[in-house]
């Protein structure tokens, strides 16, 4: 019996006399191991150190990263959200956190957390940038902010091929459709399908091919919603007043669909044609009381036709609605200006500039000279 006693005490002396491992060698290790694309080891390393060192940004960062990319979302997702703790300016961590919300169907974070990573800018991560601006226009279009969603969609149309993902997100947005592409009904495949791709054509500033797409859908589908306002809208710059008929069919078409009444006011104020815009304006805001761009559209004819006032009231209405658009700060801005209300011009052009430079870093362009007169933003 002293022999098997003894060789207990032997074994637990031994046990207690190995050091436990310190955070430098763990780090060292996890550094190794994620160089070395032993991402296993590597997950097992950054969480031991973590452990070890709880305000190790940098653990956490890979920690999370490759967790998110061996598809443990929920786990990523957590991590993401302790390294945003101790660095809450980091943008691509937003970025990130946002889409293993994505991932996991929380569908109001994931937009959230999308919108702050491309405000505080992911410069230096073009992949991230890419993603994170798909997955924020898909749910804009989801969430049905369809105006919303075509700058993440212009930028990305202008930047790379062509693609099934991108063209059904495109004809989502152009024909309202408050859908995921992989929730679209068989029935309307083929009509989303080329829709986005005459969008698609047209945001990549490919106008003659966009022109032919778009007229083949408004021969195959000319009945259908929002087939003759997407054409529309895409004919305003090169040929106004087959733009302008084809709006116009649309509003035959849907009455009460505000957006049709809308670009035909901005266009009329484009022809100088401030009477036409103000009825026009005035039928969108009776349509949408609650969207600013309908008090934009009216206050700015109002103006044009030298009921300051008034227009003015309509403008501050709409940036109250809209206080993140630039452009509405920038209407408001002139008509402060035409009604010699010097300091409040001044402030809004401020607005503006700043608000300006917000959009430019989420496009990954940063840095923006203030507006002016000849910009015209609408």
């Amino acid at each position: 019996m002293i022999p098997l006693v003894a060789g207990v005490l032997f074994s637990a002396a031994t046990a207690t006399s190995v050091p436990a491992p310190s955070f430098a060698d763990v780090s060292r290790r996890a550094d190794r191991a994620r160089q070395g694309n032993h991402l296993e080891e590597a997950i097992r390393l950054y969480r031991q150190g973590v452990k070890l060192r709880p305000r190790w940004d940098e653990g956490w960062w890979y920690l999370a990263t490759l967790l998110y990319e061996t598809d443990r979302y929920p786990d990523a997702r957590a991590a993401f959200r302790r390294f945003l703790a101790l660095k809450p300016e980091a943008g691509p961590g937003w970025a990130l956190r946002g889409l293993c919300d994505f991932r996991v169907a929380d569908y109001q974070g994931a937009l959230e957390h999308l919108d702050k990573g491309l405000a505080l800018g992911v410069g230096g991560q073009p992949e991230i940038l890419r993603v994170a601006r798909y997955h924020q226009a898909l749910l804009l279009v989801r969430a049905g902010q369809f105006e919303l969603a075509i700058e993440p969609l212009t930028v990305l149309a202008r930047g790379e091929a062509e693609s099934e993902g991108l063209v059904d997100a495109v004809g989502l947005m152009m024909l309202r459709m408050p859908l995921f592409p992989a929730d679209i009904p068989e029935a309307k495949r083929d009509l989303v399908r080329q829709a986005g791709r005459a969008g698609y054509l047209h945001l990549a500033r490919k106008g003659e091919e966009a022109a032919q797409a778009f007229a083949d859908l408004v021969a195959a589908f000319p009945k259908e919603p929002w087939v003759h306002y997407a054409y529309g809208v895409s004919r305003l710059t090169s040929d106004p007043e087959r733009g302008l008929a084809e709006l116009r069919r649309e509003a035959e078409l849907q009455p009460d669909a505000v957006y049709p009444h809308l670009e035909i006011a901005f266009e009329l104020l484009r022809k100088g044609d401030n009477a036409g815009a103000e009825t026009e304006g005035e039928r969108a805001v009776a349509l949408a009381p609650g969207l600013f761009a309908a008090h934009n559209a009216l206050g700015r004819a109002l103006v044009e036709r030298g009921e300051i006032e008034r227009g003015t009231s309509e403008l501050e209405t709409a940036a109250r609605l809209a206080p993140d658009s630039p452009e509405m700060h920038f209407s408001l801005a002139r008509a402060y200006a035409k009604a010699g209300r010097k300091e409040d011009a001044e402030k809004e052009r401020a607005t503006f500039a700043e608000l300006e430079r917000k959009r430019r870093i989420q496009r990954g362009e940063p840095g923006v000279e203030g507006g002016t007169d000849k910009e015209r933003p609408r």
